[in-house]
């Protein structure tokens, strides 16, 4: 199992190289990155666990359940509040400075993620999110992206005060894929 688990280091490894190398909007870097194993992976379980207790949501019990049985998890967000300027007005605002301004509002949180974000940072995380995932997937490693991951990651401060957006995604190497034929927890 030695072999195993050093693969799986290697391959998170990879996984984190092929996100911070996938195509940026304009070049502008907004990805953050993070590892877990060990003690870390089984305190984001827990709190996704918590999280999904007080608010009743079943599918964060599921994917807490997936995360403790699994070898690795590497964490992707961004920093969605850093502007490109272009106007492109996909975050619902008419100019780049409109929506940062809406973002600096100070306001009770009340959501998962801050916001608004930059359209065009929230398709380089999903850029970031797919070249990972090809990367385990060409190594054999079982993989399965998790939006409610990424909720426990940013509430337990995992990726830094400035990450708006995260997702997770949990590593296995089994004899049986452990994120299919999951419960229907709803």
């Amino acid at each position: 199992m030695d072999n195993e688990k050093t693969a799986m280091k290697a391959v998170a490894g990879l996984m984190t190289l092929a996100a911070r190398t996938a195509p940026k909007g304009k070049g502008v870097d907004t990805i953050i990155i993070r590892v877990l194993t060990g003690k870390e992976m089984l305190t984001l379980a827990t709190r996704l666990s918590e999280l999904g207790e007080k608010h009743g949501i079943g599918f964060f019990l599921r994917d807490a359940k997936n995360i403790a049985a699994s070898d690795a998890c590497v964490l992707i967000g961004a920093q969605g509040d850093i502007i490109v300027g272009v106007n492109c007005g996909a975050c619902g605002y008419n100019t780049c400075a409109e929506m940062v301004k809406e973002f600096k509002t100070k306001k009770k949180k009340i959501t998962f993620f801050a916001g608004p974000n930059c359209a065009i940072h929230m398709t380089d995380l999903g850029i970031a999110l797919g070249s990972a995932v090809k990367t385990a997937r060409i190594h054999n490693v079982d993989n399965r992206i998790m939006y409610s991951g990424g909720v426990a990651a940013i509430d337990l401060g995992y990726m830094g005060k400035n990450c708006t957006v995260a997702y997770a995604i949990p590593l296995s190497a089994t004899g049986k894929n452990i994120y299919f034929d999951r419960d229907k927890t709803k």
